[in-house]
């Protein structure tokens, strides 16, 4: 018989974690960039990194922080984190992963951490490793300044507001949310172009390790809609993402913005997979 077992993992655990991220390198970019930078100790990582392991071997994981993120994990581990986040509670403000684990553990959780704000069951996981060569990137995309946080910071509440459906401001007032944005401004990752001093189109490199990176955070400020700025503007964002950071680029998008995944099929991105959040 299998002897499995689930255990809280440790720093002396962290090759044996890598090499389970690095398995499936771009959906489990966020974790892994967060791993590859922090280690496996819960305060530097901000939460806790749990391990699933049979017959000795660590096989899948689970990311317990501000997200609950399944990774490589099947339908016993799925189970086993169930357990373990039940007894904990919930801590989590969402529950993020590939869709069939996802949902697996959320039926499992569901009848003591419901109801959820919202589910999006199918978010479509999109890749690529070169641009489209019929769209001209915008010029006029470019790196975010340290000096034009104040500039950028609007568009980064629209965004985040229009996206998930409450303030980035609410609770700490928005310390948190300026220290991330700082952090990819900071790190060459935040990309804008700004006209007369108000952003018009802006995206981030958001994880990244040296095998893939994820963009995130796009938006076009709502009166220059329409006109292709997204489609030019992801274009300059994914030339800077594949010269300088990785050799694949991901992003995932809701299955009814129908637009935005038409645009990022125009520029070369095609989907392999899903994504599922469970927003509480």
């Amino acid at each position: 018989m299998t002897q499995t077992t689930t255990r809280v993992l440790e720093p002396s655990d962290l090759g044996a974690a890598l090499a389970v991220l690095e398995s499936e390198p771009v959906a489990n970019a966020f974790v892994t960039s967060r791993v590859q930078i922090a280690g496996l100790d819960p305060w530097r990582l901000g939460g806790e990194m749990w391990g699933w392991y049979a017959n000795g071997r660590l096989r899948s994981l689970c990311y317990s922080g501000a997200n609950l993120v399944p990774i490589c994990a099947g339908p016993e581990a799925v189970r086993a984190f169930a357990d373990r986040a039940r007894r904990a509670g919930r801590r989590c403000s969402s529950i993020v992963g590939p869709a069939e684990p996802t949902a697996q553990l959320w039926r499992l959780l569901e009848p003591g951490w419901g109801p959820a704000r919202e589910v999006r069951a199918n978010q479509p996981l999109m890749v690529t490793e070169s641009p489209a060569a019929d769209v001209t990137p915008d010029p006029l995309v470019r790196r975010v300044r340290k000096d034009e946080m104040d500039i950028l910071m609007p568009a980064c509440v629209a965004m985040f507001t229009e996206e998930v459906g409450i303030s980035p401001l609410a609770g700490d007032g928005g310390l948190l949310y300026q220290a991330r944005v700082a952090e990819l401004i900071a790190a060459g990752r935040s990309f804008a172009r700004i006209e007369d001093g108000k952003v018009v189109f802006k995206a981030e490199i958001g994880a990244t390790t040296t095998q893939a990176c994820q963009i995130q955070g796009v938006w076009v400020a709502p009166e220059f809609r329409g006109r292709g700025l997204s489609e030019a503007g992801m274009a300059a964002v994914l030339r800077y993402a594949l010269a300088d950071i990785a050799p694949v680029v991901s992003l995932y998008v809701n299955d009814y913005n129908t637009p935005a995944r038409r645009s990022y099929s125009r520029i070369g991105f095609r989907e392999v997979g899903a994504f599922m959040s469970v927003l509480f």
